[in-house]
């Protein structure tokens, strides 16, 4: 995996963090960031978001999303 694979992942992550605990500062103000941080890190560290049976098969259409519009 390449530094800017590795780049977008973070910016990906922390995207998950912040809408996830914009949306939910609503319904539990004081769990939203707890929460938010959680699914990113669910998403970053195991790059399988949702923990479908399909994980390598997500990793890899990520990893050629990534080298599709990366361009290095």
């Amino acid at each position: 995996m390449s530094v800017a694979h590795q780049i977008v992942d973070v910016l990906v992550s922390g995207l998950i963090a912040g809408l996830s605990a914009f949306v939910l500062s609503a319904a539990v103000p004081r769990f939203a960031v707890t929460i938010g941080v959680i699914l990113a890190s669910m998403y970053y560290f195991s790059r399988n978001p949702w923990g479908s049976q399909d994980g390598d098969d997500i990793n890899h259409q990520i990893d050629d999303l990534y080298d599709r519009y990366l361009p290095f």
